[in-house]
């Protein structure tokens, strides 16, 4: 039985598509991270709404837009700037998400790489935004939750986890790599 095809060959690559890229351009990457951030910049609050405010009466829902400004700078400049604590809590909400976004979008192809799913990423990236966003908020001042309390520990986790995982899914579907299956969509 002859023939001249070999495996070891030329012949096999004949016809098929040329590797894609598994490494998504920065244009593309930071688009994806700044819709997945917005997206789930707007996840998270309306879990605040539902849980922080509707379930567990920890604040008011005008509160939502603000918090971030007390956070960040106190009570009391939260309440001396007025309406404008809104717009600056708003602004402060919106840019970290952007940001953290936009750096889970950086990081994602070396887990997809690796085969990991984009929500199980998702969890562990959610504790660590919270960890490190509230460790800066207990450096730069001493008007802040309890962050001992596993109460506010779990509600953390549990409202960045809405953020994360929005994010994640928005990010793995707008960075996962075109072939001619997908190219189609």
């Amino acid at each position: 039985m002859g023939g001249d095809f070999s495996a070891s060959g030329n012949d096999v690559n004949q016809g098929l598509v040329p590797a894609v890229s598994d490494k998504p351009g920065l244009n593309v990457t930071i688009r994806a991270g700044v819709i997945g951030g917005l997206a789930g910049a707007v996840c998270i609050w309306i879990y605040e709404a539902l849980i922080w405010v509707g379930a567990q009466h920890l604040m008011p829902l005008a509160g939502i837009p603000r918090n971030a400004t007390g956070l960040v700078f106190g009570k009391a400049v939260q309440d001396s700037l007025g309406v404008w604590a809104y717009f600056l809590g708003t602004g402060i909400h919106f840019f970290f998400s952007i940001a953290w976004g936009i750096l889970f979008a950086m990081i994602w192809p070396y887990f997809r790489r690796r085969g990991y799913e984009a929500t199980f990423v998702a969890l562990f990236y959610a504790m660590f935004a919270w960890i490190v966003m509230h460790v800066a908020i207990i450096i730069a001042g001493d008007n802040h939750p309890n962050y001992y309390d596993p109460v506010v520990i779990i509600g953390g986790f549990m409202s960045h986890f809405c953020f994360t995982v929005t994010l994640a899914l928005i990010v793995k579907r707008m960075l996962a790599p075109v072939t001619p299956e997908t190219s189609a969509r």
